[in-house]
């Protein structure tokens, strides 16, 4: 456990809308094997990997054109991540890139959150 100090103004816990909590949580499982707990029938919430992350029933989206932030992941193999985002029903929006310091792709989940993928290995 981390100290009190490590804690303090971390970024803890993010919330994303989503228009279909079960489709998102059937891509979110198959694609990064996070195991859901649901708060009743509107909000389902993950832990343990990495920030913690819940997503509540709604319409809107996160979608970085209209301002929102991006939550990027890490991944050891960018190619193959891209793989199991679309076979698991993700859409590509922005190709991998390269910008300094790695390479990455945006992607929207089921719902239409659009998330990043980055990796420092060629």
């Amino acid at each position: 456990m981390l100290d009190k100090r490590a804690r303090h103004h971390k970024i803890n816990y993010i919330e994303f809308a989503a228009t279909n909590l079960e489709a998102t949580k059937k891509f979110f499982n198959e694609v990064f094997g996070w195991e859901f707990t649901d708060y009743g029938p509107e909000y389902t919430a993950y832990e343990g990997r990495g920030i913690d992350c819940g997503f509540y029933q709604a319409e809107k989206v996160s979608d970085s054109s209209n301002g929102a932030a991006l939550p990027v992941f890490y991944s050891e193999n960018l190619e193959e991540s891209e793989r199991r985002i679309i076979r698991s029903g993700g859409t590509i929006v922005r190709e991998i890139f390269d910008f300094p310091g790695g390479r990455r792709f945006q992607f929207r989940e089921p719902s239409g959150n659009e998330l990043g993928v980055w990796s420092d290995i060629s």
